[in-house]
């Protein structure tokens, strides 16, 4: 059934790209697809923040579609097709989990992931060997990490790849040694009101965060977005408490917004 359903989504996918089919979906390219294939990548991070499964089902069928649509156009320019996807897809899974498929024991989530590292660089030693201008492009343990990545996720892989050759602190009360370091080199380059020299420890402070974050297992990306939406819960709530009294933000002290944030902390946080 699934494989039918599978055929189906890829048949009306190349009726689309027809002869007779849409003129929106015929000039497509690459190109115009990427800003849709990044908008409903958040789409689906906004349902499972939501826990909404119902949306999340369709915003996966959304994403589903993208990658369909692409390989339609990979095959009318005779680069690629579905079916290629899926052969490289499930041979990777295969190749990249011996110790599930082959003889190798599995061991713990830290050591699989080693492992993993292991393999990718071995698959890029032959894939060097078939093709030397590809190898002289990718010869760092970083590199393959998409610069498009929102920058807080690409902390997040630089400073996991590196830990998983042993590049790390031993414990985690070294980051926040670290953390600590970095505070005061902030507070030095705000005295000396060099705004490139504070724009570049800001940055360091948010690498050693996200390293905090990465040795918790914490997604910082998440953490921060829920962050962000407790406060503008918080917030909106002070703003409406206002309006109830008649009063603007502009009419309000800070003493009294302090006030009333403390009152809708405690409000929301109930609910």
């Amino acid at each position: 059934m699934t494989g039918a359903k599978f055929e189906k989504l890829v048949e009306i996918m190349a009726t689309l790209r027809g002869p007779n089919g849409c003129p929106w979906d015929k000039e497509q390219t690459f190109a115009t697809l990427k800003p849709m294939m990044v908008e409903e990548t958040y789409e689906v991070l906004e349902a499972i923040d939501n826990e909404d499964y119902e949306h999340l089902s369709e915003e996966l069928g959304d994403v589903l579609l993208h990658i369909v649509f692409q390989a339609q156009m990979g095959k009318e320019a005779s680069r690629f097709d579905i079916d290629s996807v899926l052969d490289g897809i499930c041979t990777k899974l295969i190749r990249r989990h011996p110790h599930v498929f082959g003889e190798e024991k599995g061991g713990t989530a830290e050591e699989v992931l080693k492992n993993w590292e292991v393999i990718k660089a071995a698959e890029a030693a032959e894939k060097a060997a078939k093709s030397p201008d590809q190898a002289q492009a990718r010869k760092s343990l970083l590199d393959g990490i998409p610069s498009k990545l929102p920058a807080l996720h690409e902390a997040h892989q630089i400073s996991s790849r590196v830990a998983r050759v042993g590049f790390d602190w031993p414990h985690i009360d070294g980051i926040f040694e670290k953390l600590q370091e970095e505070v005061q080199e902030l507070r030095e380059a705000i005295s000396d009101k060099q705004q490139s020299d504070i724009e570049d420890e800001v940055g360091d402070l948010l690498f050693v965060l996200v390293n905090i974050a990465r040795v918790l297992k914490v997604d910082s990306e998440s953490a921060l977005k829920r962050a962000n939406r407790k406060f503008k819960t918080r917030f909106q709530h002070m703003e409406s408490e206002l309006a109830s009294a008649g009063k603007s933000l502009d009419e309000t002290s800070l003493s009294e917004m302090e006030d009333r944030w403390k009152i809708a902390k405690k409000e929301t946080d109930s609910q």
